[in-house]
C-alpha cells in the first residue's frame, strides 16, 4: 500500500509567504478597492540591466538559427558563464575557485533545499535563529529535524543558534555539538552582516570539528561594510568546510528569469555511512546530472552579461537604488520612533514591534495602512517581537509607505 512521507506532518502550518499571501488575498476580497503596497516577499521591481535585455535578445536569435541553435545544455552550467563567475566573483577577490567547481542552477532556494540530500542519515544540522524558513522545512521534510515542541517553539534535532541585538544578530559557536551550519550574511531576514573575524571563527570550528559550513551569501552585492567578507572563501581553510550559494534573484533582478550557483571545492571532502573517503564535490555532481536538466541557454547568456564591466556597472546602480530606498526606511522609522535594524549592507530592514507580537503588526499594518511586510515569527522563535520590511519596492511606493505609517518619508 503506499504511504505518504509522514514527516510533512511535522511542518508548522504553512510556508510563511504563503500564509501571509493567503492574509492578503482575503483582505483583497473584502476590500477589493484598497492600495496595498508590498513591502514583504523579497521580490524585485527595477526592469532587467540594459546588458542582460540585449544578451537575452541574442540568445533568442541564435535559437532561432539552426546553425546556433543549441538543446540539451551541460548540467553544471555553460562554460562561458562558470569562467565569468570565477573571473568576476572570485578570481577579483583573490580567491581560488576553478570553474568546475561552479554549479549553475535556476535558484538558490532550490540549492539550500536539495542539497540535504547529501547529508548522512544522522546529520544534526544547526540553524541561526531567526532563519530564512527553507533550511528548517526542508530538513523537516526529510525528518531530519524530529518532533516539533511547541513549549521551547522549536524542533527537538535541531540546534538552534539565537541571533539577538545582544550579540549583533551574529551567532555564538554551537553549544551542541554540529554537523552542518547554516549561515546567511548579509542575513535575511535581519539585514545584519557579518565581520571576518566571526566568520574565520565558524571557519576553524567547522574545521576542528569536521562539521560542514552551508553559506548563504545572496544579498553580497549589498555590501557596504569594508570589514564584511563577501564570500566565505575568503577566510584561509574553508575550500576544506564550506559550500557557498548566490543567487542573481535579487543581485540582477531575475526572481523572474531564474539563475544562481552553488560552489563546492574539490578539496571538500568528509567520510561518508559506510565509512568511506567522499568528495561532496563529486556527489553533488552526480545528483545535479540525475535530477536537473541544467538552466536554459538564454537565460545563461543573460546572466553572463551582468559579470561583464558594464554589466557589473548596470547591476550595482540598481542595487544603490533599493539601499537608497533602505536609507529612507531606517531613517524614517527611527524619527517615528521604532526600533531599526539592518538596512546598511542589506536590503531588508528588522524592526521591534510594539507590543511584541509581530503578527498582530502584521495584521494592523494591512488593515490601518495597506501595507504588507513579514511578521518575523515566521522566520523562528528568536524572530518574534520584529518584523522585517524588504527595501525593493518602488521610490514612489518607499515614500508613501513611510508617509502612511510615519507622516512622513
Amino acid at each position: 500500500m503506499f504511504r505518504a512521507n509522514g514527516y510533512y506532518a511535522d511542518l508548522q502550518g504553512g510556508y510563511l509567504f504563503s500564509e501571509i499571501a493567503r492574509r492578503v488575498a482575503s483582505y483583497q476580497k473584502q476590500h477589493p478597492g484598497a492600495d496595498i503596497i508590498r513591502m514583504g516577499i523579497g521580490d524585485v521591481t527595477r526592469p532587467l540591466a540594459p546588458c542582460v535585455i540585449t544578451a537575452l535578445h541574442n540568445a533568442v536569435n541564435e535559437m532561432a538559427d539552426a546553425a546556433s541553435f543549441r538543446g540539451y545544455g551541460p548540467e553544471q552550467g555553460y562554460d562561458f558563464l562558470r569562467e565569468a563567475i570565477v573571473a568576476a566573483d572570485y578570481r577579483a577577490r583573490g580567491i581560488s575557485i576553478t570553474p568546475d567547481e561552479v554549479f549553475v542552477s535556476d535558484g538558490a532556494k532550490c540549492d539550500v533545499g536539495n542539497i540535504q540530500e547529501l547529508f548522512g542519515r544522522d546529520t544534526v544540522v544547526a540553524l541561526m535563529d531567526p532563519v530564512y524558513p527553507v533550511y528548517a522545512d526542508t530538513n523537516v521534510m526529510t525528518g531530519r529535524a524530529g518532533k516539533y515542541n511547541k513549549e521551547e517553539g522549536g524542533y527537538e534535532n535541531i540546534v538552534y543558534l539565537p541571533c539577538t541585538a545582544q550579540n549583533g544578530f551574529v551567532p555564538d559557536l554551537p553549544k551542541r555539538p554540529a554537523d552542518v551550519i547554516y549561515l546567511c550574511y548579509p542575513n535575511n531576514p535581519t539585514g545584519m552582516t557579518i565581520t571576518r573575524a566571526q566568520l574565520k571563527a565558524f571557519v576553524e570550528y567547522a574545521l576542528e570539528n569536521k562539521a560542514l559550513l552551508l553559506y548563504d551569501s545572496a544579498y553580497e552585492i549589498f555590501i557596504g561594510d569594508p570589514d564584511a567578507p563577501h564570500s566565505v572563501f575568503e577566510i584561509e581553510g574553508a575550500n576544506r568546510c564550506a559550500i557557498e550559494f548566490r543567487s542573481l534573484s535579487k543581485t540582477a533582478g531575475f526572481t523572474g528569469v531564474r539563475c544562481a550557483y552553488a560552489v563546492v571545492p574539490k578539496a571538500l571532502r568528509c567520510r561518508d555511512d559506510n565509512g568511506g573517503d567522499v568528495s561532496l564535490h563529486d556527489m553533488w555532481f552526480r545528483r545535479q546530472s540525475t535530477r536537473f536538466n541544467g538552466v536554459p541557454y538564454i537565460t545563461q547568456r543573460g546572466a553572463e552579461a551582468i559579470f561583464s564591466e558594464e554589466g557589473r556597472k548596470q547591476i550595482l546602480e540598481i542595487a544603490a537604488y533599493y539601499m537608497q530606498n533602505a536609507r529612507i526606511i531606517c531613517q524614517s522609522m527611527q524619527k517615528a520612533g521604532y526600533t531599526v535594524y539592518g538596512g546598511l549592507n542589506a536590503p531588508y530592514i528588522w524592526l521591534q514591534t510594539p507590543g511584541g507580537d509581530s503578527w498582530a503588526f502584521f495584521d494592523e499594518l494591512l488593515n490601518t495602512k495597506q501595507i504588507v511586510g513579514t511578521p518575523g515569527a515566521g522566520f523562528g522563535k528568536a524572530g518574534e517581537g520584529y518584523f522585517r520590511m524588504t527595501a525593493f519596492a518602488s521610490r514612489e511606493n518607499t515614500l508613501r509607505a513611510m508617509e502612511r505609517i510615519c507622516g512622513q518619508a
